[in-house]
């Protein structure tokens, strides 16, 4: 068994919401624990709600692409943007760590990804854009 799915839409945080519907949708065939589906809902919440403020900026000019994919064995998610870029994965992974302070952001996104995730790896070119890849396996 395997499906595929690649959407793209524009970077506003109503779309967040819409990602997170599409994804059960897409995961419905599967019938999986309601605590994995809301695992692997949460942590796309936080890669595009990522991409959008701190990858764009808020600019709902731009566009968010997501992919999703699932084989016998795990579900697989990209979220990607051509925004500003991550200077620092490193400090960026780290609990608390926030380039939004005065919006009251958490800092715990990469945290949250990582705890609902099997795998988690962040790509980023300063300029150029961001690409994350998380993997939950079932079987």
């Amino acid at each position: 068994m395997k499906n595929e799915l690649n959407i793209s839409f524009p970077s506003k945080l109503v779309n967040v919401q819409t990602s997170r519907a599409i994804l059960i949708g897409f995961l419905a065939e599967l019938d999986l624990p309601m605590s994995i589906i809301n695992e692997l809902k949460t942590a796309l919440s936080e890669a595009v709600t990522n991409a959008i403020v701190h990858g764009y900026n808020n600019d709902e000019s731009k566009t968010v692409n997501v992919y999703f994919s699932y084989d016998d064995i795990g579900i697989k998610m990209v979220v990607e943007d051509e925004g500003v870029g991550i200077e620092n994965i490193e400090a960026a992974k780290e609990p608390l760590f926030s380039t939004k302070f005065e919006e009251e952001r958490a800092g715990l996104g990469f945290t949250i990804m990582e705890v609902f995730t099997d795998s988690l790896q962040i790509e980023s070119t300063l300029g150029v854009g961001t690409k994350i890849l998380m993997k939950k396996y079932y079987a």
